[in-house]
């Protein structure tokens, strides 16, 4: 039997969730060889190339683009930079679940970003959810309690750069390619590894490291392909709360690679995020049909 357009779309963004995690759970492995800068310096020499090549082959390598989109897609690369760099400081220092369980907040931060700079409605209800979703986070966090990581901070850092490149992403114009703004985030990333490399110790890449370095690569474009696929197919407010199935493939993951496993406050942190999120995104849903009137 054929999958609905929902349930493909659905699928979908399951599978891209797992691609991000297995991305970042071979990354964290490639740490205890390596240092980050010279880990995303090696991604970048594979994911890069890869990315230039799907791009040529679809025709967009070099694509036409405004001022505005140049400065747009140069402020998003910034971004991405930011949030690579405090994603990934906390995810060499944390349990892998604990540092995605943290990033499930993003649908908040961006509501409210959208809210606070580009002026859209956003009603008390919502505002409500977002508040209970931090409250989550600092469940999470617990600022001035036992089990207090330092390095949570850095993954709050990585949410403020990922809602800074929501942001002015949607402010892109909609005939500007995906591919070469990808190729144009793989290259800055790629960069800030090169540039740090003199500051850090080189390590010697051993065989598993390379196997490593291209499971990553591979695991990060699949991610990229499968979102794109994702928003093409299906109904946003149906497709949308799978991306929460990040936090299931965390768990397993981290269990499984590093036998690591959240605790209680993990936990209960991370469903009350989930809770509000699937709450914002229902109240989205409904707003946008009750706006768009009966078919």
């Amino acid at each position: 039997m054929p999958l609905s357009t929902n349930h493909r779309g659905a699928l979908l963004m399951a599978i891209s969730m797992l691609c991000f995690v297995l991305n970042d759970g071979f990354m964290k492995a490639l740490f205890a060889d390596m240092s980050i800068y010279q880990a995303i310096f090696l991604r970048g020499l594979i994911t890069a190339p890869l990315l230039a090549a799907m791009a040529w082959r679809q025709g967009v390598l070099l694509p036409r683009l405004s001022g505005r989109d140049r400065w747009i897609v140069m402020i998003r690369g910034v971004a991405e930079v930011g949030a690579t760099i405090g994603f990934l400081t906390a995810l060499a220092h944390m349990p892998l679940a604990n540092v995605t369980a943290i990033l499930q907040v993003l649908p908040l931060t961006v509501t409210m970003a959208a809210a606070l700079f580009l002026g859209e409605a956003v009603g008390w209800r919502r505002w409500l959810a977002i508040a209970v979703g931090l409250v989550g986070v600092m469940i999470i966090i617990r600022p001035g309690m036992a089990g207090f990581s330092i390095w949570s901070i850095w993954a709050l850092a990585a949410v403020g750069c990922i809602t800074l490149r929501e942001m002015v992403t949607r402010r892109l114009s909609a005939d500007v390619p995906s591919l070469p703004v990808a190729l144009v985030t793989a290259i800055a990333i790629g960069l800030l590894g090169a540039v740090m490399m003199p500051v850090v110790s080189w390590q010697p890449v051993s065989a598993m490291s390379w196997g490593l370095l291209t499971a990553t690569s591979v695991a990060i474009i699949g991610g990229y392909l499968f979102s794109v696929m994702t928003i093409r197919s299906g109904d946003i407010g149906f497709v949308a709360p799978f991306r929460y199935t990040a936090m299931a493939w965390a768990i397993g993951l981290g269990l499984l690679m590093f036998g690591e496993l959240p605790d209680r406050a993990t936990v209960i942190g991370t469903a009350i995020i989930i809770a509000t999120g699937l709450y914002s995104l229902h109240r989205e849903h409904r707003l946008r049909r009750t706006a768009q009137g009966p078919a």
